[in-house]
């Protein structure tokens, strides 16, 4: 397909007047070019054409009253709008000057120094989901090269691997900066030679208050031959750790005493902090502007999208390009996600873990990966939401509602239904007059899926069938009610306490417990029952039996329990443990 192909014109005229139709008559640049690069993967190479192509035909759908374009797209396009009048299907924005790099590429960064939760799925899906859609690369980068503060965890590298293959977001290439040491040693030595870069020796709080003078310590004016020679020393261990501070020459005058000469490299003592991967190998480590930086360079990649709590980095490190000779990447940063109720420091989180407060990485109470997988909830509901939350600028605040509505659209008409009863009591009913078989569906609306089917026989003289049902269904405030049991028969309740309850057989028909105003409930016929214990979300135990039918179920099986909520089997076998997910 080519820019000249009036097929291609005519989607974009497509996508550009449903556009305009839900904005008042006019349509906006950024999402129409967004779906149209989401259809058309071949036009990611060609995006400033396509935009040019797309800006053209925008100009022409807006020259149109608003009733002009509903009636074209109601005569072309009905169907079109049906789907967009029933949800909005959101794109990401273009990138910002794709056609300066040869290949689109992004990178997420991960310390290995704890798993990966909720709060780091933005930057991964971000530059996952912007690498695919331009056809570029993802690159994974470990960055653990601070085994004193941020000490990584050697389970930490393989658990973040399994967290990113569950969100489908494979990376294309993995480094590991602490395999690539002596590349940062040559670009700090080569700031040095240069004269941009030099060894500080001075105490931390002269240093300060020389910073906010806006004045140069002792050793930044130096020459470049002593900073040399004492980053040999350095590196033989000739000084102890806190003595000495490798910093990148910045503008002592920038209105940020933050990016003011700032540190790049620094030494640790490896008797007491040795690395977990390398060991006692090195004793000088490179902080975070340095690494990062440079390998942002080396590795190609053209745009880094990452929160904004980065901008004084961005400022720091292109001081640093500067002295490199290199071209700065585009920077796009986002604003802070804060989800309500979700604990999102990993801080808290290994304290807690430390602490004995949580179970496991996959503690329910916890927003890792780990327990949102084992909880139930799916990556396409966490990337949909995060595509839909885009890299917005501004601050955006969502709550577990937010997700549990994503996963709800797709889990709804994905899963099975069963009964489970909470706080079970037996439940006897009497007078039932004939035998009743009712058929289940496993699904309301996909009858090809199943069903399971119960014979209720009535016993003896009084015609008797026993159920379990929820105490909270049935207790002395329903005597001499109707209640439903669903898809069953109609019951007077005439008996009821904590421990059991009677009825007796009203009707069949489901009319009549409409006119009745009865409740309906859920049931299991006693017999047919299995344990079965689900984990909520603050770890507590809900106790109840579920059908005997959920014993075909497998681990990792997402069904819903009627009346109940979504949950993961986590172990069968004759009981049931389940994960509870959401309403």
């Amino acid at each position: 397909m080519t820019l000249d192909d009036m097929d291609l014109r005519e989607l974009i005229r497509k996508i550009a007047l449903l556009n305009a139709v839900k904005h008042d008559g006019k349509a906006q640049a950024s999402p129409v070019i967004g779906k149209i690069l989401g259809e058309k993967a071949e036009l990611r190479t060609k995006v400033k054409e396509a935009t040019a192509l797309v800006n053209s035909v925008i100009r022409e759908v807006n020259s149109l009253s608003l009733d002009e374009q509903k009636r074209i797209v109601e005569e072309k396009w009905p169907e079109a709008l049906v789907k967009e009048k029933v949800e909005e299907e959101k794109h990401l924005p273009p990138l910002p000057n794709v056609e300066k790099y040869p290949m689109v590429v992004t990178r997420f960064s991960p310390n290995p120094d704890c798993v990966i939760h909720l709060g780091s799925a933005r930057a991964i899906i971000l530059c996952y989901e912007y690498a695919k859609m331009y056809r570029g690369k993802f690159i994974v980068r470990f960055e653990d090269t601070d085994p004193k503060v941020k000490r990584p965890v050697l389970a930490f590298y393989d658990r973040i691997r399994e967290d990113l293959a569950w969100l489908g977001c494979k990376p294309d290439e993995e480094y590991i900066q602490s395999d690539r040491i002596p590349i940062y040693y040559e670009y700090a030595e080569k700031m040095l030679a240069d004269g941009n870069a030099y060894v500080c020796t001075c105490e931390s709080e002269i240093f300060r208050k020389r910073i906010l003078q806006n004045k140069p310590c002792n050793c930044r004016i130096q020459p470049p031959e002593k900073h040399l020679a004492r980053w040999q020393r350095m590196l033989a261990g000739d000084f102890k750790q806190g003595e000495v501070v490798v910093r990148v020459k910045t503008d002592l005058n920038h209105p940020n005493p933050a990016v003011r000469d700032w540190p790049a490299l620094r030494l640790i003592d490896i008797e007491k902090y040795p690395h977990p991967r390398v060991g006692t190998k090195y004793r000088v480590w490179p902080l975070y502007n340095l690494a990062c930086g440079v390998d942002d360079h080396l590795m190609g990649v053209s745009h880094i999208i990452r929160g904004k709590e980065h901008l004084t980095n961005q400022v720091r490190q292109e001081y640093m390009y500067r002295h490199l000779g290199w071209k700065y990447p585009d920077a796009i940063h986002y604003g802070r996600l804060k989800i309500t109720g979700a604990i999102l420091s990993k801080s808290k989180i290994v304290q807690g873990m430390r602490e004995g407060l949580y179970n496991d990485w996959d503690d329910p109470r916890l927003a890792t990966f780990a327990a949102l997988r084992r909880r139930g909830f799916l990556p396409a509901a966490i990337k949909k939401m995060i595509i839909d939350v885009g890299p917005k600028t501004s601050d955006v605040t969502l709550s577990w509602e937010n997700l549990n509505a994503y996963n709800r659209k797709i889990l709804d008409p994905t899963s099975d239904r069963y009964f489970f009863v909470q706080e079970p009591i037996e439940l006897t009913v009497k007078d039932i007059p004939r035998k009743f078989t009712v058929s289940l569906r496993l699904h309301p609306e996909h009858p090809e899926r199943g069903s399971r089917e119960y014979s209720i026989a009535p016993e003896g003289e009084e015609g008797l069938a026993r159920f379990w049902v929820a105490r909270r269904d049935i207790d002395a405030s329903k005597i001499g009610t109707t209640i439903r049991l669903m898809e069953l028969f109609n019951i007077n309740i005439r008996k009821a306490n904590v421990y059991s309850a009677e009825a007796s057989f009203s009707s069949e028909s489901y009319e009549d417990a409409k006119k009745a105003k009865a409740q309906l409930i859920h049931w299991v016929p006693v017999g047919e029952d299995m344990p079965c214990n689900i984990i909520m979300p603050d770890a507590t135990v809900v106790e109840g039996i579920a059908e005997k039918a959920c014993l075909r179920l497998k681990p990792g099986d997402i069904i819903q329990f009627e009346r109940f909520g979504f949950v993961r089997i986590d172990r069968g076998n004759g009981k049931i443990v389940a994960y509870y997910s959401q309403k």
